[in-house]
């Protein structure tokens, strides 16, 4: 048995107007410093019909303090209706704060979709991207990171799928080229992943394809001319579609992998997770387990096998990374050698933990993980 979760989703221009629908005696909106100063915090409250309170101390992959003192002002507020405000960091501190507000004594280092927390007995929440990447605004899931571990937990509960999600392109408008490029290959990976993970079912196939359609004809566009209003809508739509598929399968072996790698450098978690992902989707492949055909024709190659669709898939990704400036291997990511090697001990384990790592066709060994780090590193297609 299987379940499909959704959030009420309202997309398109003026999305944001559904707002002033929502009867709310308090809200409270969890974002950071920039939403604030770029005016996109203004924007969402003129729509509010109720007083509210912002918590603005959100950084980039959130850490449980940070959670754990949103939480704590949550507790002070006492609203009914949350809004997760931002990009995913946003939204995933928004998800892991509300369910500390509704359960204290929950341990948010192992929220599972096995415990029942009885969210919603406090407030609903409502998750509005500003950008077109994660798709927390549809996901049960909540990035956090352990600083004291120096990783990343990958987490999630259905019951931490938005009540509410509004996708309004009028929040992505101003993104930046890096951003835009970062998140939106955060998109295609995400989709690639969902149609072809373990967990892969009817509902969220088709959602997969064509946010992965939406991708390839769109990000090019919003990257090269950031005013571009079709190309921005229809990513952030892609964005929104990719986490209702990839949210309703799970992501797999490239996410694992970003996940390890984003706790110990600095790099944003699109750019490591679509980084990874021609070299998982070799990896893969070689395993001959694999269902790349239909993806490969919904981005327009010919194909005929499953290993001809991966090689031109993996191969067609990193084209599209080099027409944008991103780097297809670790060096070219500016991470030196030496730390490097010196990291990869705890980056082979980091993956290992990772709940993502099991949901990939072909699960590897630590060995096979340490190989694949290598060859992401050197820039070596996978051929093992």
């Amino acid at each position: 048995m299987w379940q499909f979760k959704s959030p009420f989703v309202v997309f398109g221009e003026d999305a944001l107007e559904y707002l002033n629908n929502i009867q709310a005696r308090q809200f409270f909106i969890v974002t950071d410093a920039n939403m604030v100063r770029l005016g996109l915090v203004d924007m969402v409250a003129h729509h509010l019909n109720a007083p509210y309170t912002v918590f603005d101390r959100v950084e980039p992959e959130p850490s449980l303090q940070t959670v754990r003192l949103a939480a704590q002002t949550m507790d002070q507020s006492q609203p009914d209706w949350i809004i997760g405000l931002g990009g995913g960091s946003c939204m995933d501190a928004a998800k892991a704060a509300w369910l500390l507000h509704e359960k204290p004594d929950a341990d948010i280092t192992t929220i599972n979709p096995m415990e029942d927390y009885g969210l919603r007995a406090k407030a609903k929440l409502i998750a509005i991207p500003t950008t077109s990447g994660t798709g927390s605004e549809t996901t049960m899931a909540t990035v956090l990171t352990d600083k004291e571990e120096q990783r990343k937990l990958a987490l999630g509960s259905y019951e931490l799928v938005p009540d509410i999600a509004i996708v309004d392109p009028a929040l992505v408008m101003k993104l930046p080229q890096a951003i835009t490029v970062d998140t939106g290959m955060d998109v295609l990976t995400h989709a690639v992943e969902g149609y072809t993970s373990r967990m892969h079912n009817d509902f969220s196939d088709g959602m997969c394809l064509k946010a992965t359609e939406l991708v390839m004809k769109y990000l090019p566009r919003a990257y090269a001319d950031g005013s571009d209003l079709e190309a921005r809508t229809h990513m952030h739509n892609a964005a929104t579609i990719a986490g209702l598929g990839f949210g309703n399968s799970q992501a797999a072996l490239a996410h694992a992998m970003g996940h390890a790698l984003g706790a110990l450098f600095k790099l944003a978690h699109g750019r490591a997770v679509s980084l990874f992902l021609p070299y998982t989707i070799e990896y893969t492949a070689n395993g001959g387990d694999s269902r790349y055909i239909e993806l490969a024709h919904m981005m327009k190659l010919h194909t005929h096998s499953e290993m001809e669709s991966a090689r031109e898939i993996a191969e067609h990704i990193r084209e599209l990374q080099r027409s944008m400036n991103m780097p297809t291997s670790l060096q070219d990511a500016g991470i030196p050698h030496d730390e490097f090697v010196e990291a990869l001990p705890r980056l082979v384990a980091n993956a290992n933990m990772d709940t993502q790592v099991v949901m990939n066709m072909r699960v590897p060994e630590s060995a096979e993980l340490e190989k694949l780090f290598e060859y992401a590193y050197a820039g070596r297609r996978v051929d093992f």
